[in-house]
C-alpha cells in the first residue's frame, strides 16, 4: 500500500495557559494532539513507508478561533476537509495550570461546543461512510464522553460495521470521571469498543481509577479477555507493559531531568507508537519511539510543543532500522 489513510475522531479546543507574562493561547484536544504528532513524525522521516495522510473528523464553528486552529493544523499537514463547520456553535475552552513538578490541573468550558454536535449530522449510513473513508480511525474516551448517549451508541455501533469491513481501530480510553454520565456508563462504553478495536493504548492509572486493576497486568487480562489482541498500558515514568502477538513486553521510559508540563504527553506516546506500528516496526521500536517523543514534550508547554523541540531526525534513527523490522 503507497498511501495509509489515518482519521482521528474528536474534538480540538482553544487552550489558555499561564505564562510569566501572562496568559498564552494555543490549541489542543487529546486525538487532535495525536494526530499532530503523527503527522510531524512522519515528516521528519520521510523515507518510511506507507505514506500516511492524516484527518481530522470533528465539527468547529465558523468562527475566527475555529479558523485560527484549522489553518494551524492544515501548517502541521493535517487534512481537515473533513471537520464538519456547523453555525451558532464554538470551539470549548480550557485552561492549564501546573504545580511545581509539572503536573498539570485543567478547567473546562466544553458543555455546548461544537465537536459534540459532530454525530447528530449524519444518518447512520452517512457516518458509516465517513469512517470508510479511512484505513485507519483513531479515538478515545473523551472522542466518546462528549456525545450525548444516543449518538455515543450510533458512533460505536459505526465503528463496529466499520471493523468488520476490515478497516483499523485504535483506542485510548483517556478516562475523564466528569465528562461521563457515572462509572457504569463508562465501563460499558469503553468494553464495548475495547471488543473490536486492533491497538488499546490504554493509561494504567486510568483503568485502576475505572475498573479496580491493581497492577498494569490485571490490566492486560482484563482487557485481552474481551478481545483485543494488542494492548498498550502506559504507567507514566515507569516502563510501558506491551502484549502483543501473545507476547508481553516491559520497554523503559525515557528519563528526563525536568519535567516541565506533562500536557499531552500520552496523546504523544499514542502517536508515536502508532507512527512505528504503520511503519512496519516491531513493538518494541515502536514503544522506544512513543517513549522518546512523550519525553520531548514533558520539557516544554503546552499540548503541542515547538518544532524545535521535537526529537532529531538523528534522535529517531537510532531506533529505525533501514528497512523495517
Amino acid at each position: 500500500m503507497s498511501e495509509y489513510r489515518v482519521a482521528f475522531l474528536g474534538e480540538c479546543m482553544i487552550e489558555l495557559r499561564e505564562t510569566e507574562s501572562g496568559i498564552a493561547r494555543g490549541f489542543g484536544g487529546d486525538t487532535l494532539n495525536s494526530g499532530i504528532y503523527l503527522s510531524r513524525l512522519h515528516q521528519l522521516v520521510d523515507n518510511v513507508e506507507p505514506k500516511l495522510v492524516v484527518s481530522f473528523l470533528s465539527a468547529m464553528g465558523p468562527d475566527s478561533q475555529s479558523k485560527h486552529v484549522l489553518d494551524a493544523c492544515v501548517r502541521e499537514g493535517v487534512d481537515v476537509s473533513h471537520v464538519t463547520q456547523l453555525e451558532g456553535k464554538l470551539p470549548g475552552i480550557y485552561l492549564i495550570e501546573n504545580d511545581p513538578s509539572g503536573e498539570r490541573t485543567f478547567h473546562y468550558w466544553r458543555s455546548d461546543s461544537a465537536a459534540r454536535y459532530w454525530v447528530q449530522g449524519f444518518d447512520d449510513a452517512e457516518l458509516l461512510t465517513q469512517l470508510n473513508q479511512f484505513d485507519v480511525v483513531y479515538l478515545s474516551g473523551i472522542s466518546l464522553a462528549i456525545q450525548f448517549e444516543e449518538q455515543r451508541d450510533r458512533l460505536i455501533l459505526a465503528l463496529r460495521r466499520f471493523s468488520e469491513a476490515g478497516g483499523k481501530v485504535v483506542f485510548d480510553t483517556n478516562y475523564r470521571p466528569r465528562l461521563w454520565e457515572d462509572e457504569s456508563t463508562a465501563r460499558m462504553a469503553f468494553n464495548e469498543v475495547l471488543s473490536f478495536v486492533d491497538i488499546a493504548l490504554l493509561t494504567f492509572d486510568d483503568e485502576a481509577l475505572l475498573f479496580g486493576d491493581l497492577t498494569a497486568n490485571d490490566t492486560v487480562e482484563r482487557v485481552k479477555a474481551l478481545g483485543c489482541k494488542h494492548v498498550v498500558i502506559k504507567c507514566g515514568a515507569e516502563s510501558c507493559l506491551v502484549f502483543s502477538s501473545d507476547s508481553v513486553n516491559n520497554i523503559p521510559a525515557v528519563a528526563v531531568e525536568t519535567v516541565v508540563d506533562t500536557t499531552s504527553a500520552g496523546d504523544a506516546f499514542n502517536a508515536g507508537y502508532l507512527f512505528g506500528q504503520l511503519s512496519g516496526l516491531s513493538v518494541i521500536r515502536s514503544a522506544q519511539i512513543a517513549h522518546l517523543l512523550a519525553s520531548h514534550v514533558i520539557q516544554a508547554k503546552g499540548a503541542i510543543i515547538p518544532l524545535d523541540k521535537m526529537p532529531s531526525l538523528h534522535q529517531l534513527n537510532t531506533i529505525i532500522p533501514n528497512q523495517p523490522h
